[in-house]
């Protein structure tokens, strides 16, 4: 690297699809850059408060929030960190009587955090493809299985919305034991369950069938993440966005080919006894290049976000998916 470099903070989480540009096998094209990797419950709130970072991976509902209010510090380009299909994420108290969607209404629901991406992806999918009123749901809001966590931007809902924070204290799982809640929306499970206890059940007991048939129909593969460039050095520097669109992208394509050798090996060198079975059916279902970034391979996709965001009320106005990201990569 020159000394005319622009030395840049990059921070992310460790995903496979970046760790490239972590160890530096990829580099940036007239950057220099100090990277940081801490889990993105630290890295959002910075994201929306101090933007400590000048390149940073962000809340997809958060930037959409603040983007519709014009108080982001970041422009996002189409690199989508994390993705996560959400089936699997709704989990009920088994004597709630609980046996489809519909029965959520009602219910006194937890969850992380209302304007979380997983839990605007998993309200949108009960309005969209069960007929669920959202607002029918009464929410409870905090740590999912201890310590404390609370919303990281405020919200301006309707009063026709319920949402309201645990106590000190409080968590959802041990809220869920003790028939507080009835049910929890949440991107990890709740702790009761992993050491299965039979109070909890998932609402859907086949959500990987499920998660399949939704992509099938809709072509998704939910967007939770985007990187955010400090929009500032955007201004003085207009080459910048493409240059880590292409980065990122080179370094996705490392990991993805990283993944397949290790698929594709004749020994097992990852701890999951049906790696192999997964791969098969990742790729039966959803093609190879099933991790893509870019704005038209998923533009269905933001425009379906830049909705439900609205109507959930958590951005201010309509988005359209051209004012999400820099025009320079919008190509």
């Amino acid at each position: 690297m020159s000394e005319s470099d622009l030395r840049l903070t990059l921070a992310c989480w460790d995903h496979d699809r970046v760790q490239a540009l972590l160890d530096r096998r990829v580099e940036v094209r007239g950057c220099t850059l100090d990277c940081h990797t801490l889990p993105t419950s630290t890295l959002f709130p910075l994201a929306v408060g101090e933007a400590r970072f000048d390149v940073t991976e962000m809340s997809l509902s958060s930037y959409l929030m603040q983007v519709s209010t014009n108080t982001c510090a970041y422009t996002a380009i189409p690199v989508f960190l994390s993705r996560a299909f959400r089936h699997g994420g709704f989990f009920v108290r088994a004597d709630a009587d609980i046996q489809t969607p519909l029965d959520l209404e009602g219910k006194t629901v937890g969850v992380p955090e209302y304007q979380m991406t997983a839990a605007l992806w998993m309200r949108g999918i009960l309005a969209d493809e069960y007929g669920v009123d959202l607002s029918r749901l009464r929410y409870r809001t905090g740590a999912l299985n201890g310590g404390t966590r609370k919303e990281r931007l405020p919200l301006d809902l309707p009063p026709t919305f319920e949402v309201e924070p645990v106590g000190d204290g409080e968590n959802l799982n041990d809220l869920l034991l003790d028939g507080q809640l009835d049910a929890i929306l949440a991107p990890n499970p709740p702790r009761a369950h992993l050491e299965g206890d039979s109070k909890i059940r998932r609402l859907f007991e086949d959500y990987q069938q499920r998660e399949r048939e939704y992509h099938r129909k809709t072509g998704f593969f939910p967007i939770m993440h985007v990187v955010g460039v400090r929009t500032s050095l955007i201004k003085a520097n207009s080459w910048l966005p493409e240059r880590l669109l292409e980065a990122f992208t080179e370094a996705r394509d490392l990991g993805m080919k990283r993944l397949e050798e290790v698929w594709l090996g004749s020994a097992n060198r990852l701890s999951l006894p049906w790696l192999y079975a997964d791969l098969e059916t990742t790729r039966a279902v959803m093609g190879p290049d099933y991790w893509s970034y870019g704005i038209d391979a998923n533009r269905a996709e933001l425009a379906w976000l830049c909705e439900q965001s609205f109507a959930q009320h958590l951005a201010a106005r309509r988005l359209t998916v051209e004012e999400l990201f820099h025009p320079s990569v919008q190509a």
